[in-house]
């Protein structure tokens, strides 16, 4: 990058040579390769060798209410209505990720959390916008994991009996401890390091050719500065077929 000025009321202004930039980061690609490789081992090893892994255990329940009342509320909800599901899912997911029923999962499975670590732990959505619930329970052992939503499986029912006048709810699907770890994702992790070590590799070359001022050959003079070129002093220890042929007459001549 140059800065030229054109005269002296004239604002001075700067002319990027992307041929420049191009060739300098082209000569240098061992670098990008290099750096590429490096931050996709970094990242492999973190995701490998640092990350907790964690592991999900998950049960389905099936929420039947034709009607139900919460306090002074009344509700009448149709099971062929999606948003009747919806609605019963979200009931009942506030009310399984409230203090009291987690205090009360907590003292049933003996599991070393708060109520509030607990909360984080745990996911509840519709399957398919039905009136199936699935309860995700994420922990660092895929064993804890199980016992938490098996947990979840026995207490839930009978709270949501408790408070919600009419209504039942059954469990479609128990828990198995899935040894199979949902993060971190080694592929994933190694993948994004590697893009990451290229790109910033890139950048770091593309800013040094873009602060290099050196001339390095007459096209370099004539892009960017329009003076003519008078001479030019060949390179004596180039190995080149050119400039060797070149240095070999002169010797000759002397």
């Amino acid at each position: 990058m140059e800065q030229k000025k054109t005269g002296v009321n004239s604002k001075d202004y700067y002319v990027i040579d992307l041929v420049h930039i191009v060739k300098f980061v082209w000569h240098r690609i061992w670098v990008v390769a290099v750096s590429s490789v490096l931050a996709a081992a970094i990242a492999f090893s973190f995701a490998a060798f640092i990350i907790t892994p964690t592991y999900s255990s998950s049960i389905m329940l099936y929420v039947n209410n034709s009607s139900f009342t919460v306090g002074d509320l009344g509700f009448s909800i149709s099971s062929s209505e999606i948003s009747a599901a919806q609605s019963l899912v979200k009931t009942y997911t506030v009310l399984l990720k409230n203090r009291t029923t987690l205090e009360k999962i907590i003292d049933d499975t003996k599991v070393p959390y708060t109520w509030e670590e607990l909360y984080e732990k745990i996911e509840a959505a519709p399957v398919n916008e039905t009136e199936i619930m699935e309860v995700t329970v994420t922990t660092n052992d895929p064993y804890e994991s199980e016992k938490i939503a098996n947990g979840i499986a026995k207490i839930l029912p009978k709270r949501v009996s408790e408070i919600v006048e009419g209504s039942s709810m059954e469990v479609v699907d128990s828990a198995i401890a899935n040894t199979k770890k949902v993060a971190p994702s080694i592929t994933k992790y190694t993948i994004i390091g590697f893009i990451l070590g290229m790109l910033l590799s890139v950048m770091l070359l593309v800013a040094l050719a873009m602060l290099d001022s050196t001339i390095h050959d007459e096209e370099y003079i004539l892009n960017n500065y329009g003076y003519p070129i008078l001479a030019k002093i060949p390179d004596l220890l180039d190995t080149g077929t050119k400039k060797y042929s070149y240095y070999n007459s002169y010797k000759k001549s002397n």
